[in-house]
C-alpha cells in the first residue's frame, strides 16, 4: 500500500532530487502531497502565508522524505517542517499520525563521503558514522533511539541502518532503485504513535 508523502528539502540544492524522488514513485506519485516544479513561488509571499501552505501539504501525510544536501541547514524551514510532522496536530476533531522520517543522503561530486564515512570495530563489523554537525539537532536527536535497542551485533553493539534509528539515512542511489522499501520501512517505525523509539518532538 503507498503512503501520502512529502519532500522536506533545501530548493536551492535539491530541487533537482526531488523530482528525481517523486519520478521514482511512478504510479505512486499520485499519493505525493509537497511541492513540485509546478508549484506557485511563494517566496515573496508572507511567513505565516507560507506555514499556511505547508502545514496544509504536511497534516494529511504519513511519511516524510528529508533530503540531507550540504548547507540543509541555511533552510528556514526543514527542520520547521520536521517537528511539524513529528508531532500529533489537531484539526477539526481530528489528530495526525506522527510521521515516519527518512532521511536521503544527496550525492555530491560522485559520492557520500561529503557526510558519510565507514570504521571498522575492533571485532571487524563495518559501521557506517555520519558528520553530525551538517544535519539539525532534531534529526540527530532521532538517531540510535531505538527503545529498547535491537543490536545487529552483541560485541561490538551496532544497531540496524534502518532500524537501529527512528530517522533513517539512506543514500541517494540506494532510495532512487526502491523508493517503496524505505517509505515503507519509515511508515512501520511510526505505527503505534512511533512506540518502540524515545522520540524527540521539538527543534
Amino acid at each position: 500500500m503507498a503512503h501520502k508523502t512529502f519532500i522536506s528539502y533545501k530548493y536551492s540544492e535539491a530541487q533537482e532530487l526531488r523530482d528525481r524522488i517523486i519520478k521514482a514513485f511512478g504510479d505512486d506519485a499520485s499519493y505525493y502531497q509537497g511541492e513540485t516544479s509546478a508549484s506557485p513561488d511563494l517566496t515573496d509571499t508572507s511567513t505565516e502565508n507560507i506555514k499556511k501552505n505547508l502545514k496544509d501539504m504536511m497534516y494529511d501525510t504519513s511519511v516524510t522524505i528529508v533530503i540531507v544536501s550540504p548547507h540543509i541547514k541555511e533552510s528556514k524551514w526543514i527542520d520547521w517542517e520536521i517537528e511539524y510532522c513529528l508531532k500529533n496536530i489537531t484539526r477539526k476533531n481530528r489528530t495526525s499520525h506522527t510521521n515516519g522520517i527518512v532521511g536521503v543522503i544527496m550525492k555530491v561530486n560522485g559520492g557520500y563521503d561529503w557526510f558519510k564515512y565507514t570504521s571498522t570495530k575492533s571485532d571487524g563489523c563495518s559501521v557506517s558514522n555520519y558528520y553530525d554537525s551538517k544535519v539539525y539537532d532534531i534529526i540527530n536527536n532521532n538517531r540510535y533511539n531505538q527503545n529498547p535497542k535491537v543490536y545487529s551485533c552483541n560485541q561490538c553493539k551496532c544497531v540496524s541502518a534502518l532500524t537501529g534509528s527512528y530517522i533513517a539515512f539512506v543514500e541517494e542511489d540506494e532510495f532512487l532503485s526502491n523508493p517503496k522499501k524505505y517509505i515503507d520501512n519509515a511508515y512501520d517505525k511510526s505505527e503505534n504513535d512511533a512506540d518502540g523509539y524515545d522520540l524527540t518532538k521539538q527543534r
